[in-house]
Formats: C-alpha cells, structure tokens, sequence
C-alpha cells in the first residue's frame, strides 16, 4: 500500500457511489423522456438502492471465497455494461433492470474498503480506511449537484455514458495496480455463510433495532431527495436543472455531523444523539411541508426554509447513521464484517421502500403528502426507539426483582 494507491482507491470509491444518486435530481428529465407516470418515477430511484442493498447482502459475503480482486474487478465489468445500458434504455423495463445491477455491482465498495484495510500495515490502517471514506462521501455529496448540471448541459443519458466511461477507466487501472488477495480460507460454505447472517438478525437485539430505525430514517431521506428536485420544477419560480444542482448542494453541511456524532457515542451520549437525530429529521420534514405554501407569501423564504429542512435532514440523518454503526461495532467482533454488511444493506432497503413510496404520494398528493409521509417514517424510528428502551427497563426491573 502507498499513497498513490490510496488516491486511486478514494478516486474509485467516489465515482462508483455517485451512481447510486444521479437519478435523483434529473428524474423529472427520465419521467418525460421515457413517458413515464409519476406513480413509477419512484421506483426508478429505488431501483440502484435495492440493487446495492441486495448486494450487500447477497455478493458482498463472496469475497470471504473468492479471490478479492477478480470479484472487484469482476463486479465492476458489470457496472460498466449496466450503466451502459441505462444511458439507451428506451422504457421503464430496459432502466429499471439496468438500474438495479448498476446498484448490486456498486457494492464492490464494501470489497474494496476491507481490502485496502488488509493491504495497509496496522500503523497506517486507520488513516488508509479514513481517507477512502472521504472518498465515499465525497461522491455522495457530489452525486447529486453533478447529476443536475450534467444534465441540464448534455441530457440525463450522457450522466449514465459517462458513468460507464468512468468505471471502466477505474477497472482498467485496478487491473494494474491491485494485488491478487486471496480470501481467508474457511470451512464454511457461500450458502452457511448466508445463513449465519439471517441468525445474526434474530439473534442480535441491538442490531434489529439499529437496522430498523436506519433504515426508517434512510425512508424519510429517500422519500425527501427523490420529489425534491419535481417540486422545484413545479414550484412558481420553475427551478432550472442547473438551479435544483445548487440547491442539491446544501446537504453537502450533513457530512460536517459525522465527526461530532462519533465524539458524542464516545462520550456516553448515544442515546440522547440518537433521539435528537429522530426530532430532527421529523420537524426538517414539516419545515419542507410548510415551505411549500410559503411560495405564496415569499419565494425567497420557502426556498430558504427547504435548505434548512434539507440540512436538518442530511444531519439527522448521518447522526443516526454513526451512532448506529458504533453501537453495533461494540458486538460481536468475529462477526463485525457480517454485522456492517447488514446494517447498511437494510438501511439501503428503507432508503428503497422509500424512493418506491415517494412517486406513489406526490401522485396522489403532491410536495405536502410527502413530506408528511416521509416525518412519519421518523416518527416510526422514534417509536421503534422508545419502544425497544422501555422493553429493556421492563426486563431489567424484573430480573432485578427475582429472588436470589
């Protein structure tokens, strides 16, 4: 491992996340380009979120049998292809399905991080993962404002083009600079494998409870950022592509959280951040409902009012994120990879189920259904919350009043 491996590395992880994203500020440009309806507009942008979650889950564990970078390179061969297809597709079929492989090859991240972590010696391991995370989370604060711009310039499908281009000027160069890493040999087999994460599920409390309020909150975000950018085409002021890009970039403030969120786990605040990070996101939602009649008054006000919901949102959101994944990093060390895996495919699943449901309600009510939707879906991860903390208490008080 050496610096320049490191920047290729952080280089491929921020182009192959912002894939996962770009269909959400120019899904209004891919609704009337292929005649969609807005009921199916949602399940466009869930497409690359079920695909990568899905891939989290059921690729993702190959690595423990395979050879590491024949399946990296392997998975991003697909990509390639499926992002290639996208930027042709002629229907709603055509893209969903060549949006769901791009999202379950996008999944090669979660190979690419272990195995950076195992090429760098301990004394540098941290800082070699730390700079391939900011990488990832450069392309996701990226995806969006890029995909817009892109967009607005050159039409949605170049997006896809260059994406393909991307990704396969990555597989080439990680043909020649990755070493063949072979996965550590165990008895198991793939299908085990899978079965002992199932078991993991039932069998850690603390992990279902994580996954679910993840991938609640993951909902509201979705729900959120997938009608956003239809709302501000729709609004009285008419947002240009190029004008939803700016605006895309005020959620790039919820990454500046993910520092202060950790501190806060490690000072025994947990709990206190989680909850905060709940409320947040439940009024950041009603903030972005009420901004929607406040174009009546004063455009200037609404639009300033959505930024700061979508502020509260990305930060609400990363906070909830962090906790969730110290708290579960705590359990289990020789099942830790497993564990991670399934927090983030099921967060992605929420993030799913809620990109699904975003194009069922602006169809049935527009900005204001969805906004309500999606501040029930943190109200749920709220409840869930509580729910879990007073079945503890009760357990506790009754083992505590068992006689000796």
């Amino acid at each position: 491992m050496n610096r320049s491996l490191i920047i290729l590395l952080t280089a491929s992880v921020a182009i192959i996340i912002v894939n996962l994203h770009t269909a959400q500020t120019s899904i209004g440009l891919i609704g009337s380009a292929l005649s969609m309806p807005d009921s199916l507009i949602g399940l466009i942008m869930m497409a690359p979120l079920a695909g990568y979650a899905m891939g989290l889950i059921f690729i993702v564990p190959l690595s423990d049998f395979v050879e590491n970078r024949r399946l990296i390179l392997c998975m991003l061969a697909a990509a390639m292809v499926s992002a290639g297809v996208a930027s042709v597709s002629v229907n709603f079929i055509q893209l969903f399905g060549a949006l769901f492989i791009l999202g379950s090859s996008c999944s090669c991240i979660q190979v690419l991080v272990p195995m950076a972590a195992s090429m760098a010696p301990p004394e540098q391991r941290g800082r070699a993962v730390g700079d391939i995370m900011a990488g990832l989370m450069l392309g996701v604060v990226a995806a969006r404002p890029f995909a817009s711009f892109a967009a607005d310039m050159f039409g949605w499908r170049f997006v896809y083009a260059l994406g393909s281009f991307a990704i396969g000027l990555i597989c080439l160069l990680l043909v020649l600079r990755l070493p063949i890493s072979h996965p550590f040999v165990t008895s198991s087999s793939y299908f085990t494998l899978i079965k002992s994460m199932w078991q993991l599920v039932r069998g850690e409390d603390t992990l279902r409870r994580r996954a679910t309020t993840a991938g609640l909150v993951m909902a509201s975000f979705s729900m959120f950022w997938s009608t956003v950018a239809l709302h501000l085409e729709a609004c009285p002021t008419a947002f240009s592509q190029k004008e939803i890009a700016v605006f895309a970039l005020v959620g790039a403030g919820g990454v500046l959280a993910t520092p202060v969120a950790g501190r806060l786990g490690d000072r025994g605040f947990t709990r206190v951040g989680t909850i905060s990070a709940h409320v947040m996101i439940f009024i950041s939602m009603l903030i972005a409902a009420l901004a929607g009649y406040l174009y009546t008054f004063s455009a200037s006000v609404s639009v300033i009012s959505l930024g700061l919901s979508a502020i509260a949102l990305d930060v609400g959101l990363t906070t909830d994120h962090t906790l969730g994944r110290r708290e579960i990093n705590l359990i289990r060390p020789e099942a830790r990879g497993r564990m991670n895996g399934l927090f983030v495919g099921l967060f992605f699943i929420g993030g799913s189920v809620g990109a699904a449901l975003s194009g069922v309600t602006w169809s049935l009510g527009g900005w204001w259904l969805t906004c309500v939707s999606s501040s029930a879906f943190a109200a749920l991860a709220l409840l869930v919350d509580f729910a879990w903390h007073s079945q503890k208490s009760g357990l506790l008080a009754e083992s505590h009043s068992e006689p000796v």
